[in-house]
């Protein structure tokens, strides 16, 4: 089977933790590199967080810190979600593992140009790194198929009204992106709303007794106990809609809209607006992700898990 080459960029972050052990599992993907921006918190500690996740699950892959503000704004984090540390919860031992001595753009830069086939680039957190890529180099975007990302919501938002935190934490960004002329697939709260795992659910994971799947539901328990105070029945696994999508597209429907990013808006910065009654001429941009077949993807997620030992 011939894999598909991917670069993770991510904030972790609980989701994106397990976005990263989805990814590794997967016979479908080669990752290429992971590199981190802040956004959940401060790149400090995303990025040892990162380090942590791979370290735990035996993968060093090449890696990189990216930017550690959006590119016009002062970071934004959401430590009332992930915790001080950002991936509160398991308690993950410290290692010795060494990110690479480039930065997050020109290491993916080098990947993307360097790359026999092109590359898809899978951002979990705010797009700050890949607004900056393709501003410094255009030229990668010659040899890169797509974008699956986590961000944005088409009905509402979760950090505002309007907006979801990875598209507002930094909105020019994501403006560029979507602006790119890249094929894209969106993965938006619309989705990752039902993408939950019961207490069921981890209650199962757990009995499997794996070092992985242990460290994965105490990463669901922590972010649940967010989640469960703002009425949800479970824990919404954002980050690894994006990943899941790539591997098993036929869990989601979708439909192709044309989205615009709000920069300016006093009420709805970082609002994605999706023309859903085409009523203009813009051809759409992206693919959008509705709806989930929720039993199969917690089926992925656990059997990812598992594959771990």
């Amino acid at each position: 089977m011939k894999k598909i080459p991917i670069i993770m960029d991510c904030d972790p972050g609980h989701d994106d933790a397990i976005a990263l052990v989805l990814a590794f599992a997967s016979e479908k993907l080669a990752v290429k590199a992971v590199t981190v921006t802040g956004g959940n918190q401060t790149l400090a500690k995303t990025l040892g967080n990162a380090k942590k996740v791979l370290s735990y699950i035996g993968k060093r892959p090449r890696l990189a810190a990216g930017a550690d503000k959006p590119m016009f704004r002062e970071l934004e984090v959401a430590e009332a979600v992930h915790g001080a540390s950002g991936l509160d919860g398991p308690i993950l031992p410290e290692t010795d593992y060494k990110e690479e001595p480039v930065s997050a753009v020109d290491l993916m830069r080098r990947i993307i140009l360097d790359s026999p086939e092109p590359i898809t680039l899978v951002p979990t957190g705010p797009l700050t790194n890949l607004g900056i890529l393709f501003t410094a180099y255009p030229e990668v975007k010659k040899n890169i198929a797509r974008i699956s990302l986590m961000g944005g919501g088409i009905e509402s938002g979760n950090w505002s009204a309007a907006a979801e935190f990875n598209i507002l934490v930094d909105p020019e960004a994501a403006e560029i992106v979507f602006t790119s002329g890249l094929p894209i697939t969106m993965c938006p709260l619309d989705v990752s709303h039902k993408a939950l795992m019961l207490p069921g659910d981890l209650e199962a994971l757990r009995k499997h007794g794996g070092r992985v799947s242990v460290m994965v539901a105490e990463l669901v328990e922590f972010f649940y106990q967010y989640h469960l105070a703002q009425g949800f029945a479970g824990a919404p696994l954002h980050d690894p809609c994006a990943v899941a999508w790539l591997i098993a597209p036929e869990l989601f429907k979708t439909a192709e809209y044309h989205i615009s990013i709000e920069t300016q808006g006093k009420y709805t910065t970082g609002m994605t607006f999706a023309d859903r009654r085409f009523w203009t001429d813009a051809k759409p941009n992206a693919t959008v992700c509705l709806d989930i077949d929720r039993p199969g993807f917690i089926r992925l997620i656990t059997e990812a898990c598992r594959s771990y030992g």
